[in-house]
C-alpha cells in the first residue's frame, strides 16, 4: 500500500469516529491508530524500543 492510500484510510476512519461518536470517539480512535502504528513498526523492526528507552532515560550509546 502506498502512503497516500494509507493516509486516506486513516482519514476515513477518523472521520467516521468523529461523526459517529463525537470528539471523544475521535480522540480515542486517533490514540488506537497511533498505538497500532507503533506496534506495527516494532514488529517490522523499524523501531527499536530499547534505543527509545535509553534516549528517554538519558543513557548514551557508544555508536
Amino acid at each position: 500500500m502506498n502512503p497516500t492510500l494509507i493516509g486516506l484510510a486513516v482519514a476515513a476512519v477518523l472521520g467516521w469516529a468523529a461523526l459517529d461518536h463525537g470528539f471523544g470517539g475521535f480522540l480515542l480512535m486517533a490514540l488506537f491508530l497511533a498505538v497500532g502504528a507503533l506496534a506495527g513498526r516494532v514488529m517490522e523492526g523499524r523501531l527499536d524500543l530499547r534505543g527509545l528507552r535509553d534516549a528517554l532515560t538519558g543513557r548514551r550509546s557508544s555508536s
